[in-house]
């Protein structure tokens, strides 16, 4: 049997607890709110949310409010465009998820870049580090999924594979980790407003992941728990119940 790939993250200090932690409280606040009695509305509610913050974290300066109405700006548009079609992609997440990566920029470039544009990567060296990254979720690991999805964002955004959107792909992805692998099955934590939350921690967090080697990805990791945890409070089931 090939040996984890994720083995040496799970044995760095603070990993394994943190992500124990912030599952626990994922769990106990999908339990305790009502998780079975959620409604179609309640995701749609999370994905708007999601797609607010992630707009904003890519320069849009739209209110919540606006985006909510439909009158947010291009970047806002676009990932609430990108976001109606999200959960569809999870099974393909699962196959080729280099195609659902592929897939996710097309949605959110439309409009914004020509055909040819959309959907490709920048160049062979980006492809290949498309495949790379998918096989993040192909190989088997014991590896919690919170962790596997803290690792695509931050492989996706450093990585920079299409000409455009990156961060956006990045954050959708890493939702829709969460939706396939079975951590919210129903999208309800908003992990997007967790990392906006968290905004100057998120930015420095993702140069260090890029420049900072194993140090870098232990300090990306444990601030990725931090930035669920954030998430999960932003949920519309929590809200709802405050």
């Amino acid at each position: 049997m090939a040996p984890d790939p994720l083995a040496w993250l799970m044995s760095l200090e603070g990993v394994p607890s943190a992500y124990a932690a912030v599952r626990d409280g994922i769990d106990v606040m999908l339990r305790d709110r009502g998780l079975r009695r959620t409604s179609p509305e309640t995701t749609a509610e999370s994905l708007l949310r999601g797609a607010h913050a992630s707009a904003v974290l890519e320069g849009s300066s739209s209110t919540l409010a606006q985006v909510r109405e439909g009158a947010g700006d291009e970047i806002a548009r676009a990932v609430v465009r990108m976001s109606t079609e999200l959960l569809g992609l999870s099974p393909l997440l699962d196959r080729t998820p280099a195609q659902a990566f592929a897939r996710l920029h097309s949605l959110v470039s439309s409009g914004s870049l020509p055909d040819e544009g959309r959907g490709r990567p920048r160049d062979a060296e980006s492809a290949a580090r498309l495949r790379d990254i998918g096989s993040l979720l192909t190989r088997p690991t014991e590896a919690p999924a919170l962790l596997v999805a803290a690792l695509v964002h931050g492989e996706l955004v450093t990585a920079a594979p299409f000409a455009s959107h990156n961060g956006i792909v990045a954050r959708a992805a890493e939702r829709l980790v969460l939706v396939a692998r079975g951590v919210d099955e129903k999208s309800l934590v908003v992990p997007e407003a967790g990392h906006l939350a968290l905004r100057a921690a998120y930015e420095s967090n993702l140069v260090g992941y890029a420049e900072g080697g194993a140090a870098g990805m232990h300090a990306w990791v444990l601030y990725a728990a931090e930035a669920y945890a954030a998430g999960a409070e932003a949920s519309p089931l929590r809200r709802a119940a405050d």
